[in-house]
C-alpha cells in the first residue's frame, strides 16, 4: 500500500471480535504505565512453540504473496489454488467453513468435475504442510461433518490484524481528541503489517473481491487519517495525505471535502476552489447529479473566505463528551491601549494556522497597570481558537507569607484542570514536565500564567511543541525564557485613562476637564482610576470637584512602583488618608494576616479590638472598596492593596507590636480550633491548651455553630497558621497547633501536610521531657499514619504512647486509646488475633467508666475483626451496640461509620438488601457532615453491594467519583479498594482488558503500604481478569500467591474463592490443549 495513504476501515471485518480496547490506549500506556510486555501482547499476534524450538512467533501471511512465517522462515505453498484454499480457511481462522462456501472461494463460477475431492487433496496438503511448520496446538485444519475449520489465533492472519487494527482506529477516531491522535497511532500499526495487496497475484472471483474490500477500507484510512489531521489543526499534512488519491476519487465527497478543507486551511484557496470545481464536473457526467449539501456548504463557505473553525464538520471537532475546563475570572470591558490588544489577540486568532508551535506572550509592567486583566481579557476573546479549555493560574510571584507556587505544584494543577482523568501524576520535577508537554502537544488551550516571581518558576510550565497559547504575567521582565515574547504594558494616554474612568462611574457626568485632572492626580493608572472612581460613587453627596479638593490638599505621595512621575503609594495613600484612626488601625493590621481571606474574629484578634467595633469598621472600609466582602463575614484583600498595608503596618508598627499581633493572631486560630475540634471529632483523646494561647476573640461559629463547617471554611488559613507558627514561632506553640489541629488534619485528608508537623510535634515533646502531651502527639501521628498506609511507623508510635501511658499516673484513658490505635493497626495489616486482643483490653477498662461514645468506638472495632474472622453474628451484634451507643451520645459521625459497618456485615452475610438500606443510611448522615474522605470510603462500599447486584454501571460511576478523593487524600488503601472495584465491574461487563490496568494500580498501591487483605483480593481478580484475556501464565503466577498468601493469614474465605477461579483456569488451559 502506499506510504502515506495509510490504512483505515468503517465497517469491522467480523463482528463480536477482537473487542475494540481502551479508546485511549496510548494515554493508559503512559499514565498507568503498563509494562511494554503487556503492549506488545496488544499489539501482535500470540507466540507461539514450533516443535522443540524456543518461543517463536507464528503467522499466516495473506498480504502480498500467501505464506507461512515462524519466526525467520518462511513457507510458501505450492499451486495456486493451494494458497488460495489456505487464505479462504485463514480469513476465518477459528470458525467453522462449510465445503460448498471453500469451493466457491477456490473455484468461482468454475469448478472442477470432482470439486469435494480436489478440496480435499489440496486440504490434505495444507494440513500436511502444517504440521511440519508449526505445532498443532498453534494452528491445524480440523474437519467436522461438511465444514472445515483452521482453529488458529485469529490475530496470526495478517490480514485479519490490519482489518481489526482499522477499526480500532475507526472506534479511537470517534472519541475525543487524545484518542484521535491514537487512532494515528494504530494506523501507523496497522501500515507496518501492509506487505501489498491482498493474495497477490491469485486469480478468481474471491480473491479480486477480497482486494477490492481491503482497497476500499485502504481510502477510508486515508480519509481517517487526513480527518485527525484536520481536527489537529494540521492542514498541510492532511493535503499531503489526500492530494494523491483526489484524482482517481473525484466522486467520494468525504474524501474531496477533506481535501478542500485541508488546502483552505492551509492557505492554498485557489486550488481548493479548483478541487471543487472539478469534482462537482466529475459528478454531473459520471453520476447524473449534484454535489451533496455537505461538500455544496464547504464550497460556498471558501468562496465567502469563511474562517475554517466555521467550515469544519462537526465530526472533526473535539468533544470530549464534556465541557472544556474554564477557570478564568469573569472578563470585564477593555478600555484604551489597542495596540497591544491587537497583537496579542493576532498572535494567534487566524483561522487555520498549521503551525504546530503555539504562542507564548509574556506581559510585564507595573502593579496596578491592567497586566491580569488584560491576559484574561485576551483569553476569553480567543476562546473559539481554542476549544481545549481556558486556564487561570495564580503563581503566587507576591504573595505575602506564602512562597511562589513550586513547579511542581503548578504543574499538577493545570494537569489536573486540563485532563481530569490525570490523578496518578509524577511527584519528579522532571516527570511533571514530560507529562505536560505530552498531555499539552495535541491541545488548543489558552493559560494565564498569573504573577509569576522568575523564569525559573515559569519554563517548566512551557509546553514545548503546541498549539496553545501561554500568557504570563509578572512584575519582572524575563530575558532568559527562550521563544517567550515579552509585552511592557504601559500606561494608557490622557485621553484613554480619562475614558476609563468615565467607564468606571458608569454614566454619572463628570465634565472632561475635571476628569483628565483627576486621572493626572491618580497617576493614570488603572487600578488608581478604578479606586478614585468607586470612592466618588460610594460618596453619592461628592462631586468630582470634592475628590479632587482632597486630591491637591495631599502632603505627601509614598511610591510603591515608579515610572516617571506616576505613583501607585499615592493613589492607595488618597483612600486611607480619609480613614479614622480605629479604620487606618484596622486596614494597617489586616495586612498582617495569613492569606488574603479571613473573618472579622481573625481582624479583631490583629486589630486588638473589640468583634462588634472590628465588624463596623471592616464594613466601612469594604465601601471605600479597600477590602471585597465575598460572603456574609468574610473579606478579602486584593494583593496590590494587601501589599500597601503592609508597608504601612511595617512603617507605623516595631517589630515587636507585628510580633504580638500575629502571636494574637495564632492564639485565636488556637483556640477557636480547640473549640470546633472538640465538637467536631469528640472521640479524640485531647490534652488541654495552655493559658497563654487562650483568646478573647474565639470565633462564635467555632464554639456554638457549625464545627465541621467552620474548619471547611477557615482550612486555608489553619494550614497557613500551622506553616508559619512553625517556621516564625516557638517550637511549643507548633506542637500545641498541631495537636490540636490533628483532627481535621486526619478528617479532611491532609496527611501529608500533617505528617512532618506531627512528626516535629512529637520530637519537641520528647525533647522537653513532657510526658503526657508527648503521649498525645504520639497518638496523633499514629492516627494520621494509620490513615495514611504508614502502618509500621503508627504501631511504633502507639506503642510508644502506650509505654508513657504506663508510666504516668491516671492515665488509663490514655492507655486505652493507645491500645485502640494498635488495634486499628493491626486491623489494617491483617493482624486480626492480635488487635482483637489489644481491643478486648481497651474495652474491658472503658466499659468501667461512663463514657458511652468510646465504649461505642471498642464495639465497632471489635465488629470489625469479627467480620473480618467471618464471625458474622458476632460483629453484628458488636455494630449494634456501637451504633447504639453512638445515637445515644449524638455522635454522627460515627453513627455513619456504625451503619456502614452493619451493611459490611449484611453484604458478608447474604443480606444485600438490607445491606443497601444501611450504607444509604450511612451515606445521608456523611453527606451532611463535610468530610469527603469518609464520604468517599462509605461510597466504594455502597458500589460493592451494587456491583454485587449486577448493577455495574451505577457502582462504576461511584468508584470513579469517589477514586479522586481518595487519591487527594492520600489513604493509599482505600484508593486500592476503589481502584480494584472499578477493575472488578470493568470485568464483569466484560471489558477484561481495560479492568487490568485498575487492578494493577490497585496492587500497587495495597503492596506500598502492606495492606495484606487488598493485595490478596486483588491478586485474584487481576488473575482473573487475565485468565479472560488469555493470559494464563501470568493469570496463574497471580492467584497462586493470592492463595499463599491467604493461607498464610487464615483468610478461609479468600482461598476458598481464589481456589475457584485457579479450578476455572485449569479447565481454560486443557479446554485449549484439547483444541
Amino acid at each position: 500500500m502506499p506510504t502515506r495513504g495509510k490504512p483505515g476501515c468503517t465497517t469491522p471485518p467480523d463482528p463480536g471480535r477482537n473487542p475494540v480496547p481502551h479508546p485511549a490506549r496510548r494515554r493508559i500506556a503512559e499514565h498507568v504505565h503498563l509494562c511494554d510486555a503487556q503492549l506488545v501482547r496488544l499489539a501482535h499476534p500470540r507466540t507461539c512453540r514450533t516443535g522443540g524450538r524456543s518461543l517463536v512467533e507464528f503467522r499466516i501471511v495473506l498480504l502480498g504473496q500467501v505464506e507461512l512465517r515462524a519466526g525467520a522462515t518462511r513457507e510458501q505453498l505450492g499451486a495456486p489454488k493451494e494458497r488460495i484454499a489456505l487464505a479462504a480457511l485463514a480469513w476465518d481462522a477459528n470458525r467453522s467453513i462449510g465445503v460448498d462456501t471453500l469451493v466457491h472461494r477456490v473455484w468461482g463460477e468454475s469448478p472442477p468435475a470432482k470439486p469435494r475431492d480436489a478440496l480435499y487433496s489440496h486440504i490434505c496438503r495444507i494440513r500436511k504442510r502444517l504440521r511440519e511448520f508449526v505445532d498443532p496446538r498453534v494452528a491445524e485444519v480440523v474437519r467436522r461433518g461438511h465444514t472445515y475449520t483452521l482453529t488458529a489465533d485469529p490475530d496470526a492472519v495478517d490480514l485479519r490484524r490490519y482489518l481489526t487494527l482499522l477499526q480500532q482506529a475507526q472506534t479511537l477516531a470517534d472519541a475525543d481528541l487524545d484518542s484521535a491522535c491514537a487512532a494515528v497511532d494504530t494506523l501507523d500499526e496497522a501500515a507496518r503489517l501492509w506487505g501489498g495487496e491482498p493474495l497477490a497475484g491469485l486469480p478468481g472471483p474471491w480473491p479480486q473481491h477480497l482486494r477490492e474490500t481491503v482497497a476500499e477500507r485502504n481510502l477510508a484510512a486515508s480519509v481517517l487519517r487526513a480527518g485527525v489531521a484536520l481536527r489537529r489543526g494540521r492542514y498541510t499534512e492532511a493535503a499531503a495525505d489526500l492530494q494523491p488519491l483526489a484524482e482517481a476519487h473525484l466522486t467520494a465527497e468525504k474524501l474531496v471535502e477533506q481535501l478542500a478543507l485541508a488546502l483552505y486551511g492551509s492557505g492554498r484557496t485557489a486550488e481548493a476552489a479548483r478541487l471543487l470545481q472539478r469534482a462537482r464536473h466529475r459528478l454531473l457526467r459520471e453520476l447524473g447529479s449534484e454535489p451533496g449539501p455537505e461538500l455544496r456548504r464547504v464550497h460556498e463557505g471558501i468562496l465567502a473566505r469563511t474562517p475554517i473553525s466555521q467550515l469544519l464538520p462537526d465530526s472533526l471537532r473535539e468533544n470530549s463528551g464534556a465541557p472544556p475546563p474554564d477557570t478564568l475570572p469573569r472578563d470585564v470591558t477593555w478600555v484604551g491601549r489597542r495596540p497591544v490588544l491587537d497583537r496579542l489577540l493576532d498572535s494567534r486568532s487566524a483561522s487555520g494556522d498549521d503551525t504546530r508551535t503555539g504562542s507564548i506572550e509574556l506581559l510585564t509592567g507595573m502593579p496596578g497597570t491592567g497586566k491580569t486583566t488584560l491576559a484574561v481579557h485576551v483569553a476569553h476573546r480567543l476562546h473559539e481558537h481554542y476549544p481545549d479549555g481556558r486556564l487561570f493560574l495564580d503563581m503566587r510571584g507576591h504573595a505575602a507569607f506564602q512562597p511562589p507556587l513550586p513547579p511542581e505544584e503548578a504543574l499538577s494543577t493545570l494537569l489536573r484542570l486540563l485532563d481530569s482523568r490525570l490523578t496518578d501524576l509524577p511527584t519528579e520535577l522532571d516527570d511533571l514536565v514530560a507529562l505536560w508537554r505530552t498531555t499539552a502537544r495535541h491541545r488548543r488551550f489558552v493559560a494565564v500564567l498569573d504573577d509569576a516571581a522568575n523564569a525559573e518558576q515559569v519554563r517548566p510550565l512551557l509546553p514545548g511543541a503546541s498549539p496553545a497559547m501561554i500568557l504570563v504575567t509578572s512584575r519582572k521582565t524575563f530575558t532568559d525564557l527562550p521563544g517567550v515574547r515579552p509585552t511592557t504594558l504601559d500606561l494608557p494616554s490622557k485621553a484613554e485613562a480619562s475614558a476609563l474612568f468615565q467607564h468606571f462611574v458608569d454614566g454619572n457626568a463628570v465634565a472632561a476637564p475635571e476628569s483628565s485632572e483627576l486621572v493626572r492626580l491618580v497617576g493614570r493608572l488603572p487600578l488608581a482610576i478604578q479606586i478614585a472612581a468607586s470612592r466618588l460613587l460610594a460618596r453619592p453627596s461628592w462631586s468630582t470637584a470634592d475628590l479632587l479638593e482632597r486630591f491637591n490638599d495631599a502632603n505627601s505621595r509614598l511610591p510603591v512602583l515608579k515610572s516617571g512621575n506616576i505613583d501607585l503609594r499615592h493613589t492607595f495613600s488618597l483612600s486611607y488618608r480619609t480613614l479614622t484612626s480605629t479604620q487606618a488601625r484596622t486596614f494597617r493590621r489586616i495586612g498582617l494576616h495569613l492569606t488574603p481571606e479571613f473573618g472579622p474574629e481573625a481582624a479583631a484578634a490583629l486589630s486588638d479590638l473589640p468583634r462588634d467595633a472590628t465588624e463596623q469598621t471592616l464594613e466601612e472600609l469594604v465601601t471605600y472598596n479597600l477590602i471585597r466582602e465575598t460572603a456574609p463575614n468574610r473579606f478579602r484583600l486584593h494583593d496590590l492593596v494587601r501589599e500597601f498595608t503592609l508597608e504601612l503596618v511595617k512603617k507605623e508598627h516595631g517589630a515587636e507590636e507585628r510580633t504580638a499581633a500575629l502571636q494574637r493572631l495564632l492564639r485565636h486560630y488556637t483556640h477557636s480550633a480547640d473549640h470546633a475540634d472538640r465538637r467536631a471529632y469528640p472521640h479524640r483523646t485531647r490534652g488541654p491548651v495552655p493559658e497563654d494561647l487562650h483568646s478573647p476573640t474565639t470565633d462564635e461559629r467555632a464554639e456554638h455553630g457549625d464545627a465541621q463547617q467552620w474548619f471547611t471554611t477557615e482550612g486555608p488559613n489553619l494550614l497557613a497558621t500551622l506553616e508559619y507558627t512553625h517556621t516564625h514561632g516557638s517550637a511549643r506553640d507548633a506542637a500545641v497547633l498541631a495537636h490540636v489541629l490533628a483532627g481535621f488534619l486526619d478528617g479532611e485528608g491532609h496527611l501529608s501536610t500533617a505528617l512532618p508537623h506531627l512528626r516535629r510535634a512529637v520530637d519537641h515533646w520528647s525533647t522537653t521531657r513532657e510526658h503526657e502531651p508527648h503521649a498525645h502527639s504520639l497518638l496523633d501521628l499514629s492516627s494520621v499514619c494509620t490513615q495514611a498506609g504508614h502502618y509500621d511507623e503508627a504501631i511504633e508510635a502507639a506503642n510508644a504512647a502506650l509505654d508513657i501511658a504506663l508510666r504516668l499516673p491516671h492515665s488509663a484513658a490514655l492507655a486505652a486509646e493507645a491500645r485502640h490505635q494498635l488495634s486499628i493497626s493491626h486491623w489494617h495489616t491483617a493482624q486480626y488475633h492480635p488487635a482483637y486482643a489489644h481491643q478486648q483490653r481497651v474495652l474491658q477498662y472503658r466499659l468501667t467508666t461512663d463514657d458511652r461514645r468510646q465504649q461505642a468506638r471498642s464495639y465497632n472495632m471489635l465488629g470489625m475483626i469479627c467480620l473480618h474472622l467471618e464471625r458474622h453474628n458476632e460483629s453484628l451484634h458488636f455494630f449494634s451496640l456501637a451504633l447504639a451507643g453512638f445515637r445515644e451520645t449524638g455522635d454522627t459521625f460515627g453513627e455513619a461509620i456504625a451503619l456502614n459497618n452493619m451493611a459490611e456485615a449484611n453484604m458478608k452475610s447474604g443480606d444485600r438488601e438490607q445491606a443497601e438500606r444501611f450504607y444509604k443510611q450511612a451515606l445521608r448522615i456523611s453527606a451532611t457532615l463535610g468530610l469527603k474522605s469518609r464520604l468517599a470510603i462509605i461510597q466504594i462500599n455502597y458500589a460493592k453491594t451494587l456491583r454485587l447486584s449486577g448493577n455495574h454501571e451505577a457502582a462504576l460511576k461511584i468508584y470513579e467519583e469517589a477514586l479522586p478523593v481518595l487519591r487527594s487524600s492520600g489513604d493509599l488503601r482505600s484508593e486500592a479498594i476503589a481502584r480494584n472495584g472499578i477493575g472488578q465491574v470493568l470485568h464483569a461487563l466484560d471489558r477484561s482488558e481495560e479492568a487490568l490496568a485498575h487492578h494493577t494500580a490497585a496492587l500497587a498501591a495495597a503492596r506500598r503500604i502492606s495492606a495484606n487483605p487488598e493485595e490478596i483480593q486483588t491478586l485474584r481478580d487481576l488473575g482473573s481478569a487475565e485468565l479472560s484475556t488469555g493470559r494464563h501464565g501470568q493469570a496463574l503466577v497471580h492467584l497462586r500467591t493470592s492463595l499463599e498468601m491467604a493461607r498464610r493469614l487464615g483468610e478461609t474465605s479468600e482461598v476458598t474463592q481464589t481456589l475457584e477461579v485457579l479450578r476455572a483456569l485449569d479447565q481454560a488451559r486443557e479446554h485449549r490443549l484439547a483444541s
